[in-house]
């Protein structure tokens, strides 16, 4: 039980709890791999680059790892990331965004959810496809001018 007076406390912020995301920039050159999204039931048809929250007591290298494995069946190296820009973005209440470039990988990539992803493809990292999810259009805004923070919606 709490000694302040309740008019006190009823005035206090509750604290923040934010969602992590972790985006992969899967790097072949000068492009950039991206996955069509379809019955998600958000963008549904917009291009977005391989991603997926964190789950409970998961880091954004293991989330990442575990994404790219579900998502396009390659296998990435810890050290082999290159961490690229961190977005905070006032979807959904607040999300914390973590963008990673790779480069070198294991396998091909290939569409392992082909129930909310209709089609993979690269794009050149100056000729983004027109329709994206605009947050990620942004962060890729900053990453091209290695800008590593950045704030979308607020």
């Amino acid at each position: 039980m709490s000694t302040m007076p309740e008019s006190i406390q009823d005035v206090r912020p509750q604290r923040h709890k934010v969602t992590g995301d972790v985006h992969l920039l899967l790097r072949r050159g000068d492009e950039v791999l991206f996955g069509q999204r379809r019955n998600t039931g958000f963008e549904d048809g917009a291009w977005h680059l391989p991603s997926g929250h964190l789950e409970a007591g998961e880091s954004v290298i293991s989330a990442l790892i575990r994404e790219a494995e579900e998502e396009i069946g390659i296998s990435i190296q810890p050290e082999d990331m290159q961490f690229s820009h961190i977005m905070h973005n006032s979807s959904s209440g607040g999300r914390m965004a973590f963008f990673f470039t790779v480069t070198n990988w294991q396998g091909e990539p290939t569409n392992q959810e082909p129930d909310k992803c209709s089609a993979l493809d690269w794009f050149a990292i100056n000729a983004l496809p027109d329709h994206m999810i605009e947050y990620c259009r942004a962060a890729m805004k900053h990453i091209g001018q290695e800008s590593p923070f950045s704030t979308f919606g607020w």
